[in-house]
């Protein structure tokens, strides 16, 4: 699928907003039938454009209040240790994302932990499994915007 036209992208955007809307909702939105928006769905999971469907959840009301951002500096940059980086950075689950950088910085790590004494667990677990030069954090005080949707 190499082009969108404008009825894919009114599809993504609707889809962004909410995706456990139902076919008849979201073609009515963008001027399908309910058959058609399916078939135009299907093409876009194929194309790899759709990843995967997502309920976006409350961190705080689940325990996850304090979210962060884990600034990593290596020594090492052999294949076999970026490869057990990223094993072990996917094995946690705290670990939201994890973001190989230009510049000054060399990896940049997202997570959500419940409070400070979490992302000293976190932290631990982390130097533990895998050898790191230099790791700092800075914590969110306030987010402003955090949204998943592309700018379509």
């Amino acid at each position: 699928m190499a082009t969108l036209d404008e009825i894919d992208r009114s599809i993504l955007v609707e889809l962004q907003r909410d995706a456990g809307q139902s076919l008849e909702v979201l073609g009515a939105a963008v001027n399908l039938s309910r058959n058609a928006c399916w078939r135009r769905i299907r093409a876009l999971e194929t194309a790899g454009i759709i990843k995967g469907r997502v309920t976006l959840l409350d961190a705080a009301k689940l325990g996850l209040g304090l979210s962060v951002f884990i600034q990593v500096r290596t020594n090492a940059h052999a294949p076999d240790w970026l490869e057990k980086f990223s094993r072990v950075t996917q094995s946690m689950p705290e670990i939201l994302g994890v973001y190989r950088m230009t510049g000054d910085l060399d990896y940049l790590i997202r997570a959500r932990v419940a409070d400070m004494a979490g992302y000293d667990q976190l932290y631990q677990n982390l130097i533990r499994k895998v050898p790191l030069s230099d790791v700092s954090a800075s914590f969110v005080m306030e987010e402003i915007k955090e949204t998943t949707q592309l700018p379509l």
